[in-house]
């Protein structure tokens, strides 16, 4: 399913000794399409916006400005309940930081969207992700066992797990090795081949050659797509 940004922005306010109060543009008037099929990269450094951008693309901060369609339907014009129920069924999201339930395992995090939703889980296609990111053998380990490049493929693994329409990848390998960071890049590439539009904010360069699209972030601004 198509996302499309129309106009959206970001700004915050900032409270400074100096000079009192004063707004800090994180994002500014950004366009944006994600087409079904095709993987999208999107770099720049720290601080330039690029989480901000994927956080209102992915129904998780309101735009100061514009607004955010996926197919026909404006995400912040839903109600919070319904935004949330759409973005676990549609969304596949995979944040910088570590977001496993300690309390659960490692497979009961990859399998948590589905049991959020009231859907019965997909137990075939859980182990295909552990066995392609190599953490089946990690299925019963707590999240205070696993690594740092552990936990990110386990979050990788949750998000994949529902085959959503969208995926929206924030340094996806930004805690793995070499050989990892290929598998990954990957299958997020299989993921769009299968109709799925992948975002995938990252600094690895590497990335290029996965993209059927390449935008570079700057002070909060978007710059025109260059040919992979």
């Amino acid at each position: 399913m198509r996302l499309t940004a129309e106009g959206i922005s970001k700004e915050y306010l900032r409270e400074n000794a100096a000079a009192g109060t004063n707004r800090f543009c994180a994002v500014r008037e950004t366009s944006l399409t994600l087409e079904p099929g095709t993987v999208t990269v999107l770099t720049g450094r720290s601080g330039s916006g690029k989480t901000t951008l994927l956080h209102m693309l992915g129904g998780l901060s309101e735009p100061g400005s514009g607004r955010v369609l996926l197919g026909d339907t404006d995400l912040y014009a839903l109600p919070d309940k319904q935004r949330s129920a759409l973005r676990n069924r549609e969304f596949g999201i995979i944040p910088q930081g570590q977001t496993a339930l300690h309390s659960l395992t490692a497979a009961e995090n990859i399998l948590l969207p589905c049991y959020l939703s009231g859907e019965k889980p997909d137990l075939a296609f859980a182990e295909e992700l552990m066995q392609r990111l190599d953490i089946s053998a990690l299925r019963d380990a707590r999240p205070a066992a696993l690594s740092g490049g552990e936990l990110r493929r386990v979050a990788i693994a949750r998000a994949l797990i529902r085959r959503p329409s969208v995926i929206l990848a924030d340094e996806p390998t930004g805690d793995l090795d070499d050989e990892n960071t290929k598998t990954v890049f990957g299958l997020l590439k299989e993921t769009a081949e299968a109709g799925a539009a992948v975002l995938i904010v990252t600094h690895e360069t590497d990335a290029a050659q996965y993209a059927d699209r390449q935008y570079r972030m700057q002070s909060g601004a978007l710059t025109e797509p260059d040919a992979p």
